[in-house]
């Protein structure tokens, strides 16, 4: 056997065993990086930006932040016992903060570290807005998706550096073009639609999670809204983002509410906030 051949075959074998499932989907996640190697990282990390920002505390509306979070977050776990999945949070270390900043912007490190700023709260409106951004950060958490972004990172170094691999014997001409293509086409072709599908994902298990917490997902949709409204429709085109677009947010939200209403009377939960 060729020794390219004997590498792509153990890269595939690692990739296989590297493969984990998304309790959520049912799909086979790239893990390539262990929880017991990010976790760690991602809560020093979280603990760092918390001692260089301004933590709003005290306030009704850090308070406000913090319930929400602790409601989305019995959803999960409530969800996760049901489907046969239980423990599966036992290293996660649930923190909500609000931190003083005018961006428009939440998010979630691995493991449950979940920061809010100032600025989206005027477009969240509610508890029910906060509900829906919250069960998108938490979302994120549960699927892995910091773990699968930075396996993905990795696989992308080692694609670039066996292209260039590949090519080092050719003209210098042929190099930068082959250089560029394939760094124009892992991007646009691979990472971008990657972290849009994350999103989605995101979004959707996020819906079912605030209806299980009590939370109206048909409110989701209106949150979309207000969030187009406020970008004043400035957007660069879904396939140059990492996010889908508003348009199909809100397309995908409403109709996901249904099912999501669904799933949150098999836990008893017949009325939303």
């Amino acid at each position: 056997m060729k020794y390219k051949n004997i590498i792509v075959l153990v890269f595939g074998i690692t990739l296989f065993l590297s493969c984990k499932t998304n309790p959520f989907t049912g799909k086979k996640t790239l893990a390539l990086v262990s929880n017991s190697q990010i976790l760690p990282m991602a809560f020093q990390q979280y603990n760092q930006f918390l001692s260089e920002n301004k933590v709003v505390r005290g306030t009704s509306e850090a308070q406000r932040i913090t319930t929400v979070g602790q409601k989305i977050a019995r959803a999960s776990e409530r969800w996760l016992n049901a489907n046969g999945y239980s423990g599966y949070l036992k290293d996660y270390k649930w923190e909500y903060n609000l931190v003083e900043d005018k961006s428009v912007n939440a998010w979630c490190m691995p493991g449950g570290k979940i920061v809010f700023y100032t600025g989206i709260l005027p477009i969240a409106k509610d508890e029910t807005g906060i509900a829906t951004i919250m069960g998108h950060e938490v979302a994120h958490a549960l699927a892995n998706h910091g773990q699968q972004r930075m396996s993905a990172g990795q696989l992308q170094q080692v694609a670039g550096v066996a292209t260039a691999v590949a090519v080092s014997g050719k003209s210098q001409t042929t190099q930068q073009i082959v250089g560029t293509a394939f760094g124009l086409g892992s991007q646009f072709g691979v990472m971008l639609p990657f972290s849009r599908s994350h999103e989605t994902e995101a979004d959707r298990i996020g819906l079912q999670l605030m209806a299980i917490a009590g939370y109206d997902p048909n409110e989701a949709a209106n949150l979309w809204r207000r969030m187009k409204a406020n970008s004043g429709g400035q957007a660069p085109p879904e396939f140059m983002s990492t996010h889908p677009s508003s348009d199909t947010r809100i397309r995908n939200l409403t109709a996901w509410a249904p099912a999501a209403r669904a799933e949150a009377r098999k836990f008893g939960v017949t009325s939303f906030k």
